[in-house]
């Protein structure tokens, strides 16, 4: 079968497109975009992803999605990854990993030993990858509680807090720990290359249940162990934290006043910040709802703590986990969105929104960390959070090639179907659906991204949009083409596709062939179209499915030529 055939079935195949009525009418979308109007530069902030798995990176589908992230902008993106310092041989499991960092001999005496984290860092550079280091968890040989060690823990049963959770029973040892560590990153990949790289200490510290089996003040003194250690070993090393949960708790305001009176470096702050899904059953059956409000909740509160600090408020923020959900090796109805495209719609909906809640603070957002990579030997498909199955790019992944494109500076945009951010913070996207735009303007190219969103995950009318282009550069205006990239049911969809084929569960060579190809993101018209400008403005239409994300970019017709 054809791609384009297995990709039409896909769409036949969806659960609920048998329930809307046959050919509803489209919604109208006025968008407006003035490339005269700069609202700024393009600061990359979708370049952070992580994963709680270390060991994964260095397998073969983990290599692959690492090159994948490496080319969307060389040397810019970031990968975190828990375990970094936990007792192991490197035996990789569902939110586990482990590198041997750290042991102790008869006497008590520290044996370092890089073998493992030299391999996955390797990993990361030698794919244009930089770590976005943090620091831990804790070496058994170190835990105030080693016993038991490794947790048990497993989709829906098990403890997580185990041994690797726990404070150190030595603070410097601890702190020798993270010296010797970054002087030999530093040996290794060079003092420039080590000082572009973020540090931070632990994870979410706030959720003693999951995460830290100390106490609040216990963390504060790890903490200020690890930047001493780090700033040790290179005064110049770019720190922060505390990478906390979103709990809407008062962390990250004790940890500000904390690291104040400490006088701990940090160069920047770091909070998570999550969205929660929910199967919601009614009288065509379940689907599932997602919660954006919740997520950007979650995220404004933690604004709203570092804008009220008179110092936190001049630091750069980066967003360290930053999901539709909490966990990423978890399965079940309420995760069915994962490997679909409302995955892809919904990050399209809310980084604009993450960025103008920053903004409004008068905060600088860096970074917004998707927790995503790949799970190693899984079935495909199998559920979980991630940005590749079997090494196979799924939509999500393609929306991030997207916002790599999208380069130069902001100019104002508008749609008049886009919600409301405070409309959004409050409720979601429950009513009518969310179809908005960003643009950039990049030299002579024109990028405009166009998203159609909502919270339930049922079938929907399209949008008709018609986007009216104004202000546009001599080179544009003079003769222009648009190539125009899409992510709905039809295009850029691996799962699509491997629906249409009866999901196979060990695709053969020739269905892996054809799932690869039903991943690429590629122009949906086998040539770029030709815009006809009248003095410095232009218009085009396009419809765009429920679900769907559109590039479409505008570049000078002579450099095609």
């Amino acid at each position: 079968m054809k791609v384009r055939a297995v990709l039409a079935a896909a769409v036949l195949a969806c659960p609920h497109a048998a329930l809307a009525a046959p050919d509803p009418a489209p919604i109208p979308v006025t968008i407006e975009v003035d490339a005269a109007r700069d609202e700024g530069p393009v600061e990359p902030v979708w370049r952070f992803f992580g994963a709680d798995e270390p060991n994964y990176a260095t397998m073969k589908d983990g290599r692959t999605t690492l090159a994948t992230l490496g080319a969307l902008a060389p040397d810019r993106v970031y990968f975190r990854t828990h375990n970094l310092f936990t007792s192991g041989d490197g035996t990789p499991a569902l939110k586990w990993g482990s590198t041997g960092i750290y042991s102790e001999d008869s006497q008590g005496r520290a044996i370092y030993d890089w073998t493992i984290v030299d391999r996955i860092f390797d990993t990361y550079r030698a794919r244009g990858v930089k770590p976005y280091v943090e620091l831990g968890f804790m070496p058994e040989a170190l835990s105030t509680q080693p016993i038991p060690y490794q947790h048990d823990w497993r989709p829906g049963s098990g403890t997580l807090r185990t041994g690797w959770a726990f404070p150190p029973r030595d603070l410097a040892k601890w702190e020798e720990l993270i010296f010797q560590w970054v002087r030999h990153c530093i040996a290794r990949y060079g003092r420039a290359e080590v000082a572009s790289w973020y540090f931070e200490t632990w994870n979410e510290a706030n959720l003693p249940q999951y995460y830290w089996g100390g106490t609040r003040e216990d963390f504060f003194r790890l903490h200020d162990a690890a930047i001493h250690g780090v700033r040790r070993a290179l005064p110049e090393a770019r720190v922060g934290g505390p990478d906390g949960a979103g709990a809407g708790d008062d962390f990250l305001a004790a940890f500000l006043a904390h690291v104040r009176v400490a006088g701990t470096p940090t160069d920047f702050l770091s909070f998570h910040a999550k969205g929660q899904p929910i199967v919601v059953e009614d009288a065509a059956g379940s689907h599932v709802r997602m919660g954006l409000n919740t997520h950007l909740r979650a995220a404004d509160h933690e604004f709203a703590a570092i804008a009220a600090d008179p110092i936190g408020r001049t630091k750069p923020i980066i967003i360290g986990e930053s999901d539709p959900e909490g966990c990423a090796a978890c399965q079940g109805p309420a995760n069915g969105y994962r490997n679909g495209t409302m995955y892809s719609s919904y990050t399209a909906a809310a980084f604009p929104r993450l960025r103008a809640l920053a903004a409004r603070r008068g905060l600088k957002l860096e970074g917004v960390l998707s927790w995503a990579f790949e799970f190693e030997d899984q079935p495909p498909f199998a559920g979980f959070r991630q940005l590749t199955s079997n090494g196979i790019d799924l939509p999500v992944m393609n929306l991030f090639k997207l916002f790599a494109m999208m380069r130069g500076h902001y100019v104002r945009a508008s749609s008049d179907r886009e919600a409301p951010l405070d409309a959004v913070l409050r409720d979601g996207v429950r009513g009518a659906p969310d179809i908005g735009s960003v643009a950039t303007l990049d030299g002579d190219t024109l990028s405009i991204l166009v998203w159609h969103y909502h919270d339930d995950d049922i079938a929907g009318p399209d949008a008709q949009v018609a986007l009216r282009l104004r202000g546009l550069p001599t080179a544009l205006a003079s003769g222009a083409v648009v190539t125009h990239y899409r992510i709905d049911a039809a295009h850029a969809n691996s799962f699509a596709a491997w629906r249409a084929m009866g999901s196979p569960i060990a695709p053969s060579d020739a269905q892996r062939a054809a799932l690869l190809q039903a991943a690429k993101l590629t122009p949906i018209e086998a040539a770029p179209q030709p815009l006809r400008a009248v003095n410095d403005g232009a218009a085009l239409r396009f419809r765009l499915p429920r679900q769907g994300v559109s590039l479409l970019v505008v570049t000078p017709r002579q450099a095609l030529q």
